[in-house]
């Protein structure tokens, strides 16, 4: 995910000296990265989270550019942002970072030693070092820079401990390149044989007392506590961000909204108009601006989305979404994809659009494609979860659960379908499984402040934009020429009132604004959950169908969002006629 880095071209040079920062995934890179050049990504403990390169300057020297290149384990790319890593690699160079975890070290020296290769300094950084000593490694520093003929500094990346060490050779290096150490011609070759001589002659392994997070690593990933772990955290997850975010609204939010906000805006606009006009009602009305605006956003919304990034980013950065991508591997082969899909999957939960430009990561593009068209379909994005919280949770938690099995289920079905009908294989792929680690405060309230930023600069305007259409529709009549056109499938089909097809308008904006415009309808309980589903399947919203254009080009993305329109309305109209059938077991 970009966020307040620049995110680089292949072939782009700014006529500064380049330090390419490059390394397996889930190594620490992107943490350093920030500490190197003061600027914020997107981290998490787990592989895949750059997909993208960024740039920033090194701290206090503009003429030195550090790059953020995406994790790979080889030269020999499988995937395309392992593509882009190696031709970043083969261009301009001026020094490489290698970045080595201290617990994995013969795994990451295959792709230390291939860096060698080009004639320019390496410098490598040992990190984790704290993670390998509690794990009984011990790593001998001065016998790994002779092996590597090249300098190598312990560090612990969350703690910024070796940074000062790497700040002083990065400007030493790229300033006097004839200060470096050793010979940039130093040759090495990459058979297994040699990396684990390297590996096996630099540490020694001491038998470590187990600790408790090394009991609740095997733990998670053991089926038989693994699956019962795994539904404590999603049940607790989703506890804590419905209860919580519903305490807040209505202690908080709402009140201050209800009993100062409103009345205080209504009298503004009463003095500027009058209240029987059209501008007051657009202003102030049933869909006015500067009351939904507020409100559907802010006090609807906001709680929801924060609690739930604090969720997000307490699971990626302790390490556990891999570990539930282990668990459910299984289950995911079936319909084209690893384990290891979760990520994207998961994050898809925030927002589509991080969730389809993390595809890039996947070893194939059939496995891309499925992933983009799960997430579009049938994974609704926090704002829209927020939504739906507001709409059914008040009246049945279990229909708040029902719409997200029916999520489950579509996807499983949709997958399996697609899985079969899409040409090509599913490459064979390892998912990285990190250490399960203690999640920094600082990093975590970084993380859920940059997103929760992102959501509300993304959301608030298209919202806003939204909100304003209603108003104009309702208030100019147009709502009623659309009720008159579509009154057969919104009626009669789906079982909903005329005016719910302000919320089919709107939901082309905005997945969320697929559900808001319900809220303020008298509906049955039975039209709430139709109403929810529709909205859930329906149209991907404009950003997302941009990404789809960019990452797939027309067609894929056109075939996507036909398919989500013919699913939602197939979907939602065959669940209200056996409702109606059953007499409403709703």
């Amino acid at each position: 995910m970009k966020c307040h880095s620049e995110e680089i071209g292949m072939t782009e040079f700014s006529g500064k000296k380049r330090v390419l920062l490059m390394g397996n995934p889930n190594v620490g890179k992107s943490v350093i990265f920030s500490a190197l050049t003061n600027k914020a990504v997107m981290t998490a403990n787990y592989a895949g989270t750059t997909v993208s390169a960024y740039k920033g300057n090194l701290i206090g020297v503009d003429d030195i550019e550090v790059i953020d290149v995406p994790g790979i384990y080889s030269l020999d790319a499988t995937s395309e942002a392992e593509m882009a890593a190696v031709k970043m690699y083969e261009e301009k160079t001026d020094l490489v970072v290698c970045v080595l975890d201290a617990t994995n070290l013969e795994r990451n020296l295959k792709l230390g030693l291939e860096l060698r290769k080009k004639q320019c300094p390496v410098i490598y950084l040992l990190n984790m070092c704290d993670i390998a000593e509690r794990k009984g490694i011990r790593i001998d520093k001065k016998k790994l820079e002779e092996r590597l003929q090249a300098p190598v500094i312990p560090t612990v990346a969350v703690r910024r401990a070796g940074f000062q060490r790497l700040f002083l050779l990065i400007k030493k290096y790229l300033k006097d390149p004839g200060s470096y150490p050793y010979s940039i011609n130093a040759s090495f070759t990459t058979s297994i044989e040699e990396i684990s001589y390297i590996a096996e002659s630099v540490q020694e392994r001491i038998e470590p007392q187990p600790s408790k997070i090394d009991r609740w690593e095997k733990w998670t990933l053991q089926p038989l506590t693994g699956v019962p772990i795994a539904l404590i955290v999603v049940i607790l997850s989703l506890g804590f961000v419905v209860g919580v975010g519903k305490a807040i609204r209505a202690v908080l939010l709402l009140p201050l909204l209800n009993n100062y906000y409103v009345p205080f805006v209504e009298s503004l606009a009463g003095l500027l108009v009058s209240d029987e006009s059209m501008i007051y009602q657009i202003l102030v009305g049933e869909f006015g601006v500067l009351i939904k605006g507020i409100e559907w956003p802010f006090a609807l919304i906001l709680p929801y989305v924060i609690l739930f990034y604090i969720v997000l980013s307490i699971l990626e950065d302790s390490g556990y979404l891999p570990r539930l991508g282990v668990l459910i591997d299984g289950v995911f082969k079936k319909i084209g994809l690893h384990g290891g899909s979760v990520i994207p999957v998961t994050m898809g939960y925030g927002c589509a659009v991080p969730a389809i430009i993390g595809t890039r990561a996947s070893s194939s593009r059939k496995e891309r494609i499925i992933i983009a068209s799960l997430v579009t379909l049938a994974v609704p994005c926090i704002a829209q979860t927020g939504a739906f919280i507001a709409l059914l949770g008040d009246h049945s938690i279990l229909l708040l659960f029902a719409i997200f099995l029916v999520s489950f289920f579509i996807m499983f079905i949709s997958g399996t379908i697609l899985n079969r009908k899409i040409s090509g294989v599913l490459e064979p792929t390892l998912i990285e499984v990190p250490n399960l680690l203690m999640p920094s405060k600082q990093a975590l309230w970084r993380k859920v402040w940059m997103r929760t930023k992102h959501f509300m600069i993304e959301a608030e305007i298209p919202m806003i934009i939204g909100i304003l259409v209603a108003a104009l529709t309702i208030e100019t009549g147009v709502l009623n020429y659309f009720s008159v056109i579509l009154e057969p499938v919104v009626v009669s089909w789906l079982g909903l009132p005329p005016e719910a097809s302000v919320a089919l308008v709107l939901g082309v904006i905005r997945r969320e604004l697929a559900v808001l415009p319900l809220l303020g309808m008298d509906l049955t309980v039975n039209q709430m959950f139709v109403g929810a589903l529709i909205a859930l399947l329906y149209l991907p919203c404009m950003s997302v169908f941009f990404v789809l254009i960019k990452e797939f080009r027309i067609r894929i993305a056109a075939t996507i969002t036909a398919a989500t329109i013919i699913l939602a309305f197939l979907v939602g109209g065959l669940v209200n006629q056996l409702l109606r059938l059953f007499g409403g077991l709703l």
